[in-house]
């Protein structure tokens, strides 16, 4: 049952990280099955970024809440829920691939009811109720608050009097297939007006959630396992802008860093999407000082050209870009930075990627996430004159994958012989040499290298060990066990 024919699914060439394989399938997290046995059961699949994994997470307890008994496997399940991606064509494509293999479970009579949910919804679900008539129940973003009186108005919940005990009730179900990394959203949508991007289309202006809910959440985190956390959003260091009245300059996210910190006991935390204009002194002067944030940041540039920077409607320039990352390794020396490019903007000369290619020369990120540019109807960047062709945008991202490889492999030798701590992620089974797949400081979940760990005794999934880096290939490391951290 295919739909090329719908208007929200053009086709192109899907994104590629430096770091992993572009022919390595999207993962649908798994997980085992979560509630009251005689519940029922009800799969949730999710698609795109771990914003949407939070999503998920959140949806899943509040099932479970009413009743439900939650999983990630939808070969026994009544009820289907698919969380879409709407960010790019590629991930629209996927979500609705996903949305009909869920109607074929449902014409076989294995499956009561799909729903579809989520950013793809939140933007066309109109064309998608039209289109894909099977769907039982579509609610974007901003209707979430009714999937469960929607559920239950079909009879697919229990009444309220069969409610879970409200002492009993999970804040999130955790997704992923390590539970012990996970991910904390601290707000939604953006304010940023980026020419290529339709986030805002789907989630809105930025709002920041309170310090005191994302503690509560944190520390249900960290009581769950959770020794890895994920600090999240569209743009971190916009955190608490739209809270400031008496002091518009004032910098909250050290607020709330601080108090995060401060009231749970999570030894690693991660900070992803800090846009460069947006990182201050004082944050700098934080990360620098406090161990548990590590030495990591994420940090998106998108290009190194003022030119289409300017075009892509970015709030920073190159010497803003050059002088943040002066501020972080004068203050961190050892500090591992990770960016994202785009290669193939709307105009986007020869000259305009050399200097994207310059300006990854000079910095030498640690890690590099590139993408070919993907029109998104409804941008500023979808009018623009001079669209690159699919061609040369493919030999632009293979010049720049290769550039980085080379750095990539020169800052990972660094590493050998080097004794550091490493998370320990999951255990192989597969290989014969390895015993284990972690990561170091460097390295975060999904988007980076791992290190490979020979065989060793007593280690499992959620240890903190102590290594030794044996050995170092393009994107990850080998290491040895040398003693539990």
């Amino acid at each position: 049952m295919k739909r090329r024919d719908l208007p929200v699914i053009p086709l192109s060439a899907a994104p590629i990280r430096a770091e992993v394989d572009p022919t390595t399938p999207a993962v649908q997290h798994q997980v085992d099955p979560v509630g009251p046995e005689n519940g029922p059961r009800i799969a949730l699949v999710t698609l795109g970024c771990d914003k949407n994994t939070v999503d998920s997470e959140h949806m899943m307890a509040a099932l479970v809440g009413q009743g439900a008994r939650v999983t990630g496997e939808v070969s026994a399940a009544e009820v289907v829920i698919v969380n879409t991606c709407g960010f790019i064509e590629a991930a629209k494509e996927q979500s609705i691939e996903t949305i009909l293999e869920a109607c074929e479970l449902k014409e076989s009579g294995d499956v009561k009811a799909v729903a579809a949910v989520g950013c793809m919804v939140q933007r066309y679900k109109d064309d998608l109720a039209r289109e894909i008539p099977e769907v039982d129940l579509f609610l974007g973003l901003a209707e979430l608050a009714d999937l469960i009186p929607s559920l239950r108005a079909r009879g697919l919940l229990p009444d309220a009097e069969d409610l879970v005990p409200t002492m009993e009730r999970p804040l999130r179900v955790l997704a992923t297939e390590t539970p012990h990394t996970s991910f904390l959203k601290i707000s939604e949508g953006c304010d940023h007006s980026c020419a290529f991007c339709a986030i805002p289309l789907m989630r809105g202006l930025h709002r920041s959630s309170p310090v005191p809910d994302l503690v509560q959440e944190a520390r249900a985190l960290g009581s769950q396992g959770v020794k890895e956390l994920n600090i999240i959003s569209q743009d971190t260091t916009w955190y608490g802008r739209d809270q400031r009245r008496h002091d518009p300059e004032a910098d909250l996210l050290p607020e709330l860093l601080k108090a995060l910190l401060g009231e749970t006991e999570i030894p690693w935390f991660r900070l992803f999407y800090m846009y460069p204009s947006g990182i201050t002194r004082e944050l700098v002067e934080l990360l620098a000082s406090e161990p548990r944030l590590l030495s990591y940041l994420d940090m998106p540039l998108q290009h190194g050209s003022d030119r289409i920077l300017e075009a892509m409607r970015r709030p920073e320039r190159r010497a803003t870009i050059l002088e943040r990352v002066s501020w972080l390794r004068e203050a961190i020396p050892d500090l591992t930075l990770r960016t994202t490019v785009i290669v193939g903007f709307p105009g986007e000369r020869e000259e305009d990627f050399r200097e994207l290619l310059d300006l990854l020369e000079e910095v030498r990120f640690d890690r590099v996430g590139a993408f070919s540019y993907s029109l998104e109807e409804g941008t500023a960047a979808a009018a623009m004159q001079d669209q690159i062709p699919e061609e040369e945008k493919a030999e632009r991202l293979e010049a720049l994958l290769d550039l980085q490889r080379e750095i990539s492999f020169e800052l990972n030798l660094d590493q050998v012989g080097r004794r550091t701590i490493a998370l320990v992620d999951r255990v192989v089974d597969d290989d014969p040499e390895f015993g284990f797949q972690a990561r170091i400081e460097t390295q975060a979940l999904d988007v980076d290298g791992v290190t490979n760990l020979l065989p060793a005794e007593q280690v499992f999934p959620g240890d903190f060990v102590e290594i030794e880096v044996l050995d170092a290939l393009d994107y990850d490391l080998i290491g040895a066990v040398r003693r539990k951290a």
